[in-house]
This record gives structure tokens, C-alpha cells and sequence, in this order.
């Protein structure tokens, strides 16, 4: 493509993912909003945002996509030995903007400050409150040490971000989400870029072409959104 993309705030179309700059991150488009539309409209179609406080919204879609089938979970020999001492009380829903929160807030390896801007926080708790959006949480007591969020639409998971504050609470809070996402009979769960921490779990590369294909058999429309927050989230392993 020659020029990206700017997105118009009254409408919310975005390119064919064609479009997309020839490189692995697949940068798309560039501004728009963060509305609650905007966003169901962008994850239906395998795009999502991702920018820092001094950029403008930046609108992506990746090639190869890192992706996990619930079916095909991986779980290890070190996680496995964690989850049968069941160290964390697992909750979905429970804590939400608490779980975000210290997304942001949490240091990561390698980088400075945070993408989960106040605006794109502001967006998903907007997005949660619709139902859309949903946390898996990890307790100790009344201390949450661990969670992750994301997005689900029909039969697909859009994994945004997770946190850890005691060892292993986010593998925990993973692997029961999945399993649920099994018990629901979601198809997919977007990874977006492949990590070591992912592929450990079973997650795989696929074309964007792929991926595009299952987001249409596991999201034929934007369904009514599930309730999280009192199920049952104890399964056996």
C-alpha cells in the first residue's frame, strides 16, 4: 500500500486487510475512535488497536496471526502440578477494572510505559459493560495476584492483555478460561503475535488469509453477548 489509511470518525468502515503494510505487525489504518461500534465492527473482521499515549489510534492486522483452538489446549507438567495444588480461587467477571488496571500498570521486560492508554481503557470498560468485554481473575484470599481480559464475539476469544503478581496466577487464570472457551464451544482464540508463553499452551502461526476464514465460520454475526460471571469456572484436570 502506498499511504495508510485514515479512518474517518463518522464512519466506520476499514480497509480490506490487504491493505495492510507488507511487514508481520500489519499496521492498517490510522485514526477513527475507540467507540463501542468501531470496536465490535474492527474485532469481527480480526482487527484490533494498539498504540501509546503519543501516537494517534493505530489500527492493525497481523500476518502470520498466532491463534489457539480451545480443543487443542497444551497443558505442561509444571503447570499441570499447579493447578492440581489449586493455589488461586478463579473468578470471571468479578473484578474487571481492577484486572485492566494492572494490566496498564504492571512492568513488562523490555518495555517503557504502557498501550492501554486511559482512552483505550475508558473503550473497554465501555465494551464490558456491554457485555463484550470479560475478565478472568486469580485470588489469594481477597488479594487478586493475577487475571487477563479480552473480547468474545460469537465463538471467538480475542485475548488482549494479562498480569501476574504471584507465580503462575496468570497460566492458572489461562488455562481455565480456555477450558471453559471448551465447555462453551468457542472455535478460536486470537492470540494476536506469537510468544514462547503462548506456543507453550498449543497456540500455532496461521495466515492471515486462515485466520480470516475461521473468524467467519466462528462469528457468522455479533451475537447477543453471554453472561461470565456465574459460571463455573472449577473444572477438573
Amino acid at each position: 500500500m502506498d499511504a495508510l489509511v485514515w479512518l474517518d470518525e463518522q464512519h466506520l468502515e476499514f480497509p480490506d486487510t490487504s491493505q495492510a503494510l507488507c511487514d508481520p505487525d500489519g499496521l492498517l489504518a490510522v485514526g477513527g475512535d475507540l467507540s463501542p461500534e468501531r470496536l465490535l465492527q474492527a474485532y469481527s473482521r480480526g482487527i484490533f488497536p494498539w498504540f501509546s499515549d503519543d501516537q494517534p489510534i493505530l489500527w492493525w492486522s497481523p500476518d502470520p496471526r498466532t491463534v489457539l483452538v480451545p480443543a487443542e489446549l497444551h497443558v505442561g507438567r509444571s503447570v499441570r502440578k499447579l493447578l492440581n495444588k489449586k493455589p488461586f480461587k478463579i473468578t470471571m467477571d468479578h473484578a474487571f477494572h481492577q484486572v485492566i488496571r494492572q494490566c496498564a500498570s504492571i512492568s513488562r521486560n523490555g518495555e517503557n510505559g504502557t498501550w492501554i492508554t486511559d482512552d483505550m481503557l475508558e473503550a473497554y470498560l465501555d465494551l464490558h459493560h456491554a457485555g463484550f468485554a470479560h475478565s478472568v481473575e486469580a485470588w489469594q484470599g481477597d488479594q487478586l495476584v493475577g487475571g487477563l481480559y479480552g473480547i468474545a464475539l460469537g465463538k471467538a476469544f480475542f485475548g488482549e492483555s494479562m498480569f501476574s503478581s504471584a507465580s503462575g496466577a496468570s497460566k492458572i487464570a489461562f488455562v481455565h478460561l480456555v477450558k471453559q472457551l471448551q465447555r462453551w464451544q468457542f472455535e478460536l482464540i486470537d492470540c494476536q503475535m506469537k510468544t514462547e508463553y503462548l506456543m507453550s499452551f498449543g497456540a500455532k502461526e496461521v495466515s492471515r488469509e486462515q485466520f480470516e476464514s475461521k473468524l467467519k465460520l466462528a462469528i457468522p454475526e455479533i451475537l447477543a453477548p453471554k453472561e461470565w460471571r456465574n459460571c463455573n469456572t472449577m473444572a477438573e484436570f
